[in-house]
């Protein structure tokens, strides 16, 4: 694993996560990212884009569920993973390469949005993270492919509404590590 390059990626999806599923069972979501760098330029005083990067990616096992179940065509998202390089042959006879990104870790950005964030079961049995039929559909059809949440009023009083989420999965203390 030293020798892996491993990028992060910011960008937009430029279609659905396509979710599918190997000969042997492995699941895999493959998607595309696109990346525009955008600079100020002085002279004009507007900003310009650069040219595009359009990089494909691949997502396995639960990571690939998660993406095709809470990510949507238009969402901006960050990536990070490790570039793999693969050769193979194509219908036509020809000898291709191409560049993938196999995708480690993936979430929204929220420089121009917001996320509502549910964790899914701990492992069980059999190596299988919490079944992700049992959790609620993400509905991600609001402006940008987000699906805004109204904001709850604020109280006359502070702090008079805050109680402790009871379903809160990060709201209980963390372990003390044995060192």
């Amino acid at each position: 694993m030293a020798a892996e390059t491993v990028i992060t990626v910011i960008g937009n999806l430029t279609a659905d996560p396509e979710l599918r599923t190997t000969g042997q069972g492995t699941q895999v979501a493959g998607f595309t990212i696109a990346s525009t760098p955008r600079n100020w330029n002085r002279q004009t005083n507007q900003y310009e884009d650069g040219a595009a990067l359009f990089l494909r990616c691949s997502a396995w096992r639960d990571l690939a569920t998660h993406c095709a179940r809470s990510l949507s065509k238009g969402m901006r998202v960050i990536a990070q993973g490790r570039l793999q390089q693969r050769s193979y042959q194509a219908r036509d006879g020809s000898n291709r390469t191409v560049i993938e990104l196999q995708v480690d870790e993936i979430g929204p950005s929220l420089r121009y949005a917001t996320a509502q964030v549910s964790r899914t079961g701990h492992r069980q049995e059999g190596g299988i993270y919490g079944d992700p039929a049992s959790q609620p559909p993400v509905a991600n059809t609001g402006p940008g492919g987000w699906s805004q949440q109204p904001r709850q009023a604020a109280s006359q009083q502070p702090n008079q509404d805050m109680q402790e989420p009871t379903d809160d999965p990060w709201g209980q203390p963390a372990a003390e590590p044995d060192f």
